[in-house]
Order: C-alpha cells, then structure tokens, then sequence
C-alpha cells in the first residue's frame, strides 16, 4: 500500500488492498439483506394480516428493535457463535458468516417493520376486493406484497443502507482480520488510528459512493412505483 498516494488516487488506480476490502463490504452487507428479507417480510406481512392477542404490543416491540444498538447485537452474536455457546460448534466466529448473522440481526427489524406498515396500508385499500376473491390467508399476503414490491425495495435498500455503514457489531464478531474480515467500516475506523489517512479517505469516498447510488435506487424505485399505481 503506498503510504504517499492521495485517496482519490488509490480509488481511480483500482489499489487491490482497497477494492478487497470494498468487495468483502458488499458481500457481506447484501448477503445479510436477502436473509433478512426472507425473514422479514413474510413475517411483515403476517403481522400485517393477522389479529391476534397482544399484536400491539409485537409491532411496538419490532419498531423498537429497528434501534437496536449494534454493539448489543454483536455482543449476543459473539455470545452464541462463542466456543462455549449454543452456536460454537459451528466455528463461525471471526468468519464473514458471522458478520453477515450479526448484520441479519440488525437489518430483519427496519424490513419487517416497514413490510408490515406498508402491507397494512395496502390491506386497508384492498381488503373489500381481496375479500370478495375468497383468497385465503396465503393467497392475500402473496398479493399485497407483489401490490407493495416496490415499496419493498425501498425497504430493501433502507436496511442495505443500515448494514453497509455499520461497524460496532461486525468488529465484534468479525475481528477485522485483514484480507479475511476486514470491511470499509472497520478499515477506516482502523486506518484513522493508524494514521493512514489516504486509504481511510479512499474507503469513505468509496462508501459514500454506494450510499449516495442507494439513495438513487430507492428514489427510482418509488418514482417507478407511484407511476405505475397511476
């Protein structure tokens, strides 16, 4: 790594040390979105359609767990995934596996929350004409959510946005291991203590690249969606 290139230098080069870090950063973050997905809006859309005794009091549970502290959650992850914890035997800790559990965590909160506000809205505007087609339980949450996809996708991309710029719990779990686990986060609170800051300001151009592309997708995404609900 050279230690007298400028940031924009190291970016415009395509410096391997910086783009493996960056590489890591994305695999990480989107693999933990599509889990977080999986669980979080079917569970959205549940909570959504169904009454039950004390749904209330889930839903101000899960906006509340949208705030969760990371280095909470890290803690819990590094507890489970521990030699000594239900979870060891595995041997995930300091893995990308375990980064990418502890980004799940933090992430299936903000897509459930959100799936659930946006799925109840749609019920409301849609309960009398989904009624009418007899569709049963299933068959209405598989069509709010298709109805609801691009709002989704700004769900989506919100929790994308929490995990690419979180760094208390994946140091926790992940250790930030140098060509292992390491990630933009972590590297620039690492290389700022070290004093390197061409590569610290390099990774945060290359972050707030990806935040400010985010932000245009989801933008796109609701532009395309109120166009086609007319």
């Amino acid at each position: 790594m050279p230690t007298d290139a400028t940031a924009l230098q190291l970016v415009l080069s395509g410096d391997p040390a910086l783009f493996a870090i960056v590489r890591l950063s994305l695999y990480v973050s989107l693999s933990a979105v599509m889990l977080a997905a999986l669980i979080g809006i079917p569970l959205g859309a549940l909570i959504a359609l169904t009454k039950f005794p004390g749904r209330q009091g889930v839903i101000v549970l899960l906006n509340a767990l949208m705030g969760l502290p990371p280095v909470v959650v890290g803690l819990a992850v590094y507890l489970a995934l521990s030699r000594s914890g239900p979870l060891g035997a595995f041997g995930l800790l300091f893995t990308p596996g375990a980064m990418i559990i502890a980004q799940t965590v933090l992430v299936t909160p903000i897509i459930a929350a959100l799936t659930r506000q946006t799925v109840e809205d749609l019920w409301l505007e849609y309960r009398d004409e989904l009624t009418a087609m007899n569709l049963g339980p299933l068959g209405r949450v598989a069509a709010l959510i298709w109805d609801a996809r691009f709002s989704l996708v700004t769900a989506l991309l919100a929790g994308f946005g929490r995990a690419a710029a979180e760094v208390g719990a994946i140091i926790i779990v992940g250790g930030n291991i140098e060509g292992f686990t390491r990630t933009m986060t972590t590297a620039i609170a690492l290389e700022t203590s070290k004093g390197d800051l061409p590569l610290a300001v390099g990774l945060g151009l290359v972050l707030i690249a990806i935040v400010i592309a985010v932000n245009a997708l989801a933008w796109t995404a609701r532009r395309a969606g109120e166009r086609m609900a007319g």
